[in-house]
């Protein structure tokens, strides 16, 4: 009986190496399998990326380029005008000045000439309205 038992178990474990060994080639395959997978995958988004992406890459970076350019034109065109806005203002504050200052020395003139006549009337009036000064002692008797 210890004979069948034997015969038993090495039928077993004979039967669980070929599984063994079978799963073993199974993963090998699959390994090999996913590995030519990749291959494929690989090889497929490089023809993608030569045949879709470099072109829209192209264009893009050309668009990028023009844009670079159009923004250093602007940026230039932006200081231009802010230079001459500046230089205008300030051209405006001169001549506002100078307007200030001349009206001001114009007024003061006239405003001179006012008080000037304004003081010889005045002192015309009252000279023709004295009082008379009042007669001394000796001059009534």
């Amino acid at each position: 009986m210890v004979e069948a038992d034997l015969e038993t178990t090495n039928l077993m474990l004979g039967i669980m190496a070929g599984v063994a060994v079978l799963e073993a080639l199974v993963l090998i395959g699959i390994a090999v399998g996913g590995f030519i997978m990749y291959r494929r995958v690989m090889q497929l988004v490089t023809d993608l990326e030569a045949r879709q992406i470099a072109p829209v890459r192209v264009k893009v970076d050309a668009i990028l380029d023009d844009v670079k350019t159009v923004t250093a034109r602007v940026s230039q065109q932006t200081e231009r005008v802010d230079s001459a806005i500046h230089d205008t203002m300030d051209r405006v504050d001169e001549t506002a000045e100078r307007m200030k200052s001349t009206v001001r020395e114009k007024v003061s003139y006239a405003a001179g000439v006012v008080r000037g006549v304004r003081a010889a009337l005045i002192s015309l009036l009252r000279s023709d309205h004295r009082p008379e000064p009042p007669a001394t002692a000796a001059g009534r008797l």
